[in-house]
């Protein structure tokens, strides 16, 4: 369920409250925060004090949004700080595979390896891809 939850707190997704509504810069970004909440995670706003709201399988949770890199054509990939509800601090990273790998820790080259066998595989059948990181932080 963690790569759920990291989809329904790494975007640039806005509700408008009004409608009850996302409101997404992207159909991607669209999609990934409509699916997260298919399966349980669900974004429900940004509050004032730059929380992201989360319905987690009927539990409120908020996480501390403390910084944003929004998505960008050279930078490739998405990245948000949030600090949990345990007063841990994580980075988490959305983008292609070319520039997450990069910049993984790379102790586990058999999972760098086999994940890049899949991502080829699925590139193969014509299929998009997306590469997801976490990170835990000091402050």
């Amino acid at each position: 369920m963690e790569v759920v939850m990291h989809l329904a707190l790494c975007h640039s997704v806005v509700v408008d409250e009004r409608k009850d509504e996302y409101n997404a810069s992207s159909p991607d970004e669209f999609a990934l925060v409509k699916a997260a909440k298919l399966f349980g995670m669900v974004f429900e706003k940004r509050d004032e004090d730059n929380n992201i709201c989360i319905d987690r399988f009927g539990k409120k949770v908020k996480y501390k949004l403390l910084n944003m890199l929004e998505f960008t054509s050279s930078r490739k990939r998405m990245s948000v700080i949030v600090e949990d509800p345990d007063g841990k601090i994580v980075l988490l990273c959305k983008g292609a595979d070319s520039v997450i790998f990069e910049r993984i820790y790379k102790d586990d080259c058999d999972f760098v390896e086999k994940t890049t066998e899949y991502i080829e595989g699925f590139a193969k059948e014509g299929l998009r891809t997306l590469v997801l990181a976490k990170r835990e932080i000091d402050k």
